[in-house]
């Protein structure tokens, strides 16, 4: 989902600093004669770490050399939804988290929160827009959301004054208020702290690549982290098994505070 909607940054090094416009270029009328003024943009340059992400999933070699399942393609694909949602689930939340923000906090220090009483019931179509209106109050927009599964049924009830639903389930992707909305994978959504999130991913929302998904097979060795049934760690070679080692290296930050916002639910006291 991150990946999707935020702006990726290729790594050639653990660290990498961004150039981020924070304030553009003016112009200035002139009139016969007189001196043009200048303009400076300005600029910051926040620096971005990446981090490894792996999981080690032992198997039977006989399972792992049966053509008819697939099992290594079959796990490549598992994987490779484990990883995004782990990134998802750091890169939103901060949950298990290595990076040093997420965009929740964000939002929460630039104070763009919007607190409903209940999940998902009440006014969502004005808690969506006062949201939007908090970023917009600061000279930014809104450009997609993200939001958790479950409060699609309050979404797909939404009507403008018209009758027209704000919600669109449509077949080039789903859309709130005619931006594009992805929903979270399970696990990497905390309900307790947003219903939905919105801002500015693709200019201010960095994910950073430093090695995509590899994957290693590994035959020899003892898994001092996973214990057997008799107690002991799990020996491939004396078990006849392998196992899938795959690596990712990755770095993410929101850039501007001010270019999200959230819609929180009330916290119970």
């Amino acid at each position: 989902m991150l990946l999707k909607l935020s702006k990726v940054e290729p790594m050639n090094s653990e660290k990498k600093k961004l150039n981020v416009l924070t304030d553009g270029a003016g112009a200035y009328w002139v009139g016969e004669g007189e001196r043009i003024k200048t303009s400076k943009a300005t600029w910051i340059h926040p620096e971005i770490v990446a981090k490894k992400l792996a999981v080690i999933i032992p198997v039977t070699k006989e399972k792992l050399e049966d053509s008819t399942i697939a099992v290594f393609n079959e796990l490549k694909e598992t994987i490779a939804e484990a990883f995004y949602k782990a990134i998802d689930g750091a890169g939103l939340f901060g949950i298990n988290s290595p990076f040093a923000k997420n965009v929740l906090k964000s939002a929460t220090d630039a104070g763009n929160v919007v607190v409903i009483e209940t999940n998902g019931a009440g006014h969502l179509d004005l808690d969506v827009s006062d949201a939007m209106a908090l970023v917009e109050d600061e000279d930014l927009d809104v450009t997609s959301f993200v939001a958790r599964k479950g409060i699609k049924n309050s979404l797909r009830k939404l009507r403008d004054a018209n009758g027209n639903q704000l919600f669109v389930d449509g077949v080039n992707g789903q859309e709130l208020y005619n931006n594009p909305i992805e929903f979270a994978q399970k696990g990497s959504w905390d309900k307790t702290k947003a219903e939905i999130i919105g801002g500015d991913f693709k200019k201010y929302s960095i994910v950073g690549i430093r090695d995509g998904i590899s994957y290693e097979i590994l035959k020899e060795a003892t898994l001092e982290g996973t214990v057997d049934e008799d107690g002991k760690p799990l020996s491939l070679a004396e078990q006849d098994m392998v196992a899938i080692k795959a690596t990712m290296r990755v770095g993410y930050l929101p850039v501007k505070d001010e270019a999200f916002c959230a819609i929180t639910p009330k916290v119970s006291e």
